[in-house]
C-alpha cells in the first residue's frame, strides 16, 4: 500500500510539474489602462522587455484606455485565467472600488494581485506668485485664507485629486479643487498663475522647478528623492504617515493558478532589479519595487478602506 502510494504520490508531481515548466508557451498580452506615451506605458513596455529573458516568448503591451482604467480591468478580469492576459493598473483601482457604486467586476474577487513593480511618488509644486514659498508657509497662509487657494488636477477621482484631498484633511486646511481634462491642461494653468497648486511628479516637474516656474514644496514619499534631495517630504513637514503615490502593479484573472502567479512575481521582481532597469526607472523618478502577491493584496485592501473613507468625509463620489 505504501509503495502505491508513493508511486501515485510521483506521478501526480509529474503531471504538475510540466505546466509550470511549459508557462509560457505564447505570447502574452499586458494590458495597459492609458494611452501610450505616459509614465504607466514606458514602465509597461520596459518590464515586457525585460520579462522576455526569463520568460520565453513574446509580451505583447496593449493600450486600452478609456473609463478611468475600468475598460482594461474588465477585459483582464473576464479573460482566461490561464496567465496570459495581465493588467498593469494603478491606484485607479482601488480609488474607482471606492469612489463608483457600480463596477462591471468585483475588485477584490475577480482579480489577483501579482506584484507592485514600481512606484512613482508625487511631488506637491505651487506657482511662483502664490503668496508663499515653502510648505509650511502654504498650511499657515491656508489656515489664515481658508477656500482661497485653488489646487489642480487631472479630473475628479484621479489620484492626484484623492492624495491632495487627503493632505488637506490631514492638515486641517482648506483649498478648493480646479479639475482640468486632463494632466497638461491642469499643469497650464498652474503655470499661468490661475490656480496655486498641484500634486505632480518629479519627471514632469523637476526641470520646471530648476528654471523657476515652478516651486518644490515637498515630496509626498517616505524619504527624499535623490534627484531633489533638498526638497522634504510631507511626513517631514509635520504629517508624519503622508503617502501619495502612483504605484503600478501586475494583476491577473483571480482563477489564474498560484503557481503561474508566483512565477510571475518572481520573473517580475528580477526584472526590475536589474541595474539596467533601476538607473533607467531612477532618471524619471520612478522606484522599483517588486513586491509579494501578498503584500499588494494587503495594500489594495488599505486603499479602498482609505479612499472610501476619505470619499465620504470630503463627499468625493464618481459617476
Amino acid at each position: 500500500m505504501l509503495l502505491r502510494a508513493v508511486i501515485a504520490a510521483y506521478a501526480l508531481l509529474a503531471l504538475a510539474q510540466p505546466a509550470c515548466a511549459e508557462y509560457p508557451t505564447r505570447p502574452i498580452h499586458l494590458l495597459v489602462p492609458f494611452p501610450a506615451g505616459g509614465a504607466v506605458d514606458l514602465v509597461a513596455r520596459l518590464l515586457a522587455s525585460q520579462l522576455t529573458h526569463d520568460l520565453p516568448g513574446t509580451i505583447v503591451v496593449e493600450n486600452k484606455p478609456g473609463a478611468g482604467g475600468i475598460l482594461a480591468t474588465d477585459a483582464t478580469a473576464k479573460a482566461t485565467a490561464d496567465g496570459y492576459t495581465l493588467l498593469l493598473t494603478t491606484p485607479s483601482h482601488t480609488i474607482n472600488a471606492a469612489l463608483r457604486a457600480t463596477l462591471p467586476y468585483d475588485t477584490e474577487k475577480d482579480l489577483a494581485p501579482v506584484s507592485i513593480v514600481a512606484e512613482i511618488p508625487e511631488l506637491l509644486v505651487s506657482s511662483p506668485q502664490a503668496p508663499f514659498d515653502s510648505f509650511k508657509g502654504f498650511v499657515a497662509y491656508a489656515k489664515q485664507h481658508p477656500g482661497q487657494l485653488t489646487y489642480a488636477s487631472a479630473g475628479n477621482g484621479t489620484l492626484p485629486h484623492v492624495t491632495m484631498e487627503l493632505l488637506l484633511q490631514q492638515a486641517g486646511v482648506q483649498v478648493l479643487h480646479v479639475p482640468y481634462r486632463g494632466a497638461a491642461p491642469a499643469m497650464a494653468d498652474l503655470l499661468g498663475g490661475h490656480v496655486q497648486l498641484k500634486l505632480d511628479t518629479i519627471a514632469t516637474s523637476a526641470q520646471l522647478v530648476a528654471d523657476g516656474k515652478l516651486r518644490a514644496l515637498a515630496y509626498a514619499a517616505h524619504a527624499r528623492s535623490p534627484l531633489m534631495p533638498e526638497v522634504p517630504t510631507v511626513a517631514e513637514m509635520g504629517l508624519p504617515g503622508y503617502e501619495g503615490i502612483l504605484w503600478l502593479g501586475l494583476m491577473a484573472p483571480a482563477a489564474t493558478p498560484k503557481p503561474v502567479v508566483e512565477q510571475l512575481a518572481a520573473a517580475s521582481r528580477r526584472a526590475m532589479q536589474t541595474p539596467d532597469m533601476v538607473e533607467r526607472c531612477r532618471r524619471d523618478g520612478i522606484d522599483v519595487v517588486g513586491s509579494t502577491p501578498a503584500e499588494f493584496g494587503e495594500r489594495i485592501t488599505r486603499e479602498i478602506a482609505q479612499w472610501r473613507a476619505l470619499g465620504r468625509k470630503v463627499q468625493i463620489t464618481l459617476e
